[in-house]
């Protein structure tokens, strides 16, 4: 029986699939597979990873996907799902690492507490700048059922470390979860399901997994219009939430999770990747927090985050203030696109 299936797209990593590959090469976990997916990328990224493979004794775990054409990261995994065999599902970057016990103490956790939809690690920020690392942390919830109580606490202290899940296949499946085929926030799109559905969760206190921050990665390349993108995800998030019947038991918490990620994180992407910020846009992001959350200021969180309020009260009066706030904010926290 396979017991993780792990799923990376490539695409353009030719400087960092090996030490990848060579940390799957040495997971403690044995039954398990790894799935890429070659999304058809400029460079040799895919025969790097075969030879990385070659006569290992592990080389049959691995499988290399090839769609028709590029997908872009999202809709790559998208693609490798119904052909993952495992219990759990996973995923990781390729131009990313993790610690070798990193799905053995993962899976072994959550059947410790029986059959647990969700099992969460934490993250190792790594930077190739010699900038010191910094761990990313989950929200500190309890483990065992998602109760009403954690699922709230969880969805207003969100954050999108997807790769620190693991996910019960099932629950996918049931759900319908999928990355959306917009090229931005897909990710957040991806856990934030899992997180609205899931009927338990377990945890390991540990950085298993290290993101690294590299130039040209996708996080890194400016897009002027990316705003655009997560606007349609997040609306998208909004009605996926009301089609699984979620939004009307949770929805101060949805609604919060869509001011924070739906319209301030888009308006940091915005001015991030935008040379000259125009209020139009600033007008257009506002707009679009109307329609998906008309009644937003007298959400019951909103309404405790007093410095957040003020910020959407100068996001949607004074553009020119709110963009040197919000590049303040986005260099401080290393926010580059």
């Amino acid at each position: 029986m396979i017991k993780v299936s792990v799923i990376l797209p490539v695409y353009g990593v030719a400087e960092y699939i090996v030490k990848c590959t060579e940390s799957l090469l040495a997971q403690t976990l044995q039954e398990i597979e790894f799935l890429f997916v070659d999304d058809h990328g400029p460079d040799n990224s895919i025969e790097l990873l075969k030879q990385a493979i070659k006569g290992h004794p592990r080389e049959k775990q691995f499988r290399v996907l090839t769609p028709e054409h590029n997908l872009g990261a999202g809709m790559a995994r998208n693609y490798a799902i119904p052909e993952a065999k495992g219990e759990y599902i996973a995923f990781v970057d390729s131009d990313d690492w993790i610690e070798p016990d990193m799905f053995e103490r993962m899976y072994n956790r959550a059947k410790e507490l029986g059959t647990t939809d969700l099992c969460m690690c934490q993250a190792s920020k790594d930077y190739l700048d010699g900038t010191p690392s910094i761990v990313l942390k989950n929200p500190d919830v309890e483990e065992g059922e998602f109760t009403h109580e954690k699922r709230a606490f969880f969805l207003t202290h969100y954050v999108s470390y997807f790769w620190t899940f693991l996910y019960k296949r099932e629950l996918i499946e049931k759900h319908a979860i999928r990355y959306p085929e917009d090229r931005s926030a897909d990710d957040s799109f991806f856990l934030a399901c899992a997180l609205m559905t899931a009927k338990s969760i377990a945890r390991v206190d540990a950085p298993f997994y290290h993101y690294l921050i590299r130039p040209g990665s996708v996080c890194t390349t400016k897009d002027s219009v990316k705003y655009k993108k997560r606007l349609t995800v997040f609306s998208k998030l909004m009605a996926y939430a009301k089609e699984q019947g979620v939004y009307e038991a949770f929805q101060p918490e949805i609604d919060f999770l869509y001011i924070k990620k739906g319209y301030v994180s888009t308006l940091v992407n915005y001015v991030v990747n935008a040379l000259e910020p125009k209020k139009e846009v600033f007008a257009e992001i506002y707009d679009t927090l109307l329609k998906e959350v008309p009644s937003y200021k007298t959400n019951a969180y909103l309404e405790r985050k007093k410095v957040l309020k003020i910020l959407l009260y100068i996001c949607q009066k004074c553009p020119r203030t709110a963009t040197c706030i919000l590049r303040y904010y986005a260099k401080r926290n290393n926010i580059v696109g």
